[in-house]
């Protein structure tokens, strides 16, 4: 974190600021800003941000050089890799268990539009381990093992999910990239680049953007042959965290494609129950995300204020998650007031849910307007 401090500080200078200069850019006080760059306070992924806003310089500069083994990981992942069967030993299943498996990973996967991370993930490990001890002790047919190794796949995101939600994020990547080896192992591309892109995605909020955005590009390349989708929901994480790391070409082609791969989308194409919550209210809230991290807050507003007006009471950690984007897209277009008002909605909503991802969104975007 030190060396972090150190690279913005080298950036400020580069620029020509003082402290008292950059303290106005970026709305930090200038002893907040002295203990960031001396290595007195810990750096986040949201300075690193404010930085490269106010100095208009890429995120990746201010990290330094990439994981280079971490970048030749994923490459790995994303190739073409033999299914291995475990051997024989213990009881042999057959299609009525996969059948229900698969019954049972909907059944949790639509729990979490109403329930909070932290109180989804006990039963998401359990039930994840549950399945990945069938496959790993059990005897079935080469069709079966594929059904129950998709079955962990989709286990193994939703373990990611709900850990990320809750804060576990060294958990979740361990989860996601788990669950990739089992996609593989069963032949399914798609579920491996909705693996790795939501990895991509914890990436792009709490670590590196600049590695997110490559990890998402190859989960997005690894799945070209998706239905449409799917496709649209790759593609959406590429164009956020292309925005995350500033890089603004990459990031509006990446919503062009979004639109054009849900525009072709059709009813005879078959898509995986995981994308079921894909629609264009969806795709205008992160439009409208990507416009604020773009500095167009103005244009972020009217998309996200139309999409949250679709959304039902049912689902109120994501209405309440896509009210704090709204108020920040007020908060950076200077209608403070505005902006108060919708966090105040947000943080009230954030009280009533174990989601550690939303309380973390509220206080920044108090932070802005303090």
């Amino acid at each position: 974190m030190s060396e972090l401090g150190t690279n913005m500080r080298k950036a400020r200078n580069a620029a020509g600021l003082s402290l008292s200069a950059m303290s106005s850019r970026t709305r930090y006080s200038r002893n907040y800003l002295s203990q960031l760059e001396s290595g007195a306070r810990p750096v986040n992924r949201d300075h690193v941000v404010a930085y490269s806003r106010a100095l208009n310089v890429a995120v990746d500069a201010l990290y330094g050089p990439p994981l280079d083994p971490l970048r030749v990981a994923h490459e790995w992942l994303v190739a073409d890799r033999p299914v291995t069967l475990h051997q024989e030993a213990g009881r042999r299943v057959g299609e009525s268990l996969a059948g229900e498996l698969e019954e049972r990973v909907i059944e949790i996967r639509l729990l979490d539009d109403t329930v909070g991370g932290g109180d989804l993930i006990p039963l998401v490990r359990r039930e994840l381990a549950d399945v990945a001890e069938v496959v790993k002790t059990a005897s079935y047919t080469e069709p079966v093992g594929r059904r129950l190794r998709v079955v962990v796949g989709e286990l193994a995101q939703l373990a990611g999910w709900v850990a990320s939600d809750a804060g576990h994020y060294v958990e979740a990547q361990r989860a996601y990239l788990e669950g990739v080896s089992a996609a593989n192992d069963a032949g399914d591309k798609a579920l491996a680049g909705q693996l790795l892109s939501s990895l991509a995605y914890q990436m792009a909020n709490v670590g590196n953007p600049a590695d997110a955005a490559l990890l998402a590009k190859s989960a997005a390349t690894g799945a070209r042959a998706a239905p449409p989708v799917v496709r649209t929901l790759l593609l959406e994480r590429v164009a956020w965290a292309s925005a995350r790391s500033r890089d603004r070409v990459a990031a509006e082609r990446a919503l062009d494609a979004v639109d054009d791969a849900y525009e072709s989308r059709s009813p005879d194409i078959i898509e995986p129950h995981w994308v079921y919550w894909m629609s264009r209210d969806e795709i205008d809230v992160m439009a409208g995300r990507v416009l604020i991290e773009l500095g167009d807050p103005a244009g972020a507003a009217p998309l996200l204020t139309s999409a949250i007006d679709g959304y039902d009471a049912d689902h109120a950690r994501e209405v309440a998650l896509y009210q704090t984007w709204l108020a920040e897209s007020y908060a950076r277009a200077g209608e403070l007031d505005a902006a108060r008002g919708v966090i105040e909605r947000a943080r009230t909503a954030a009280t009533a849910l174990n989601s550690a991802r939303l309380v973390r969104r509220v206080e920044e975007i108090e932070g802005l307007l303090c």
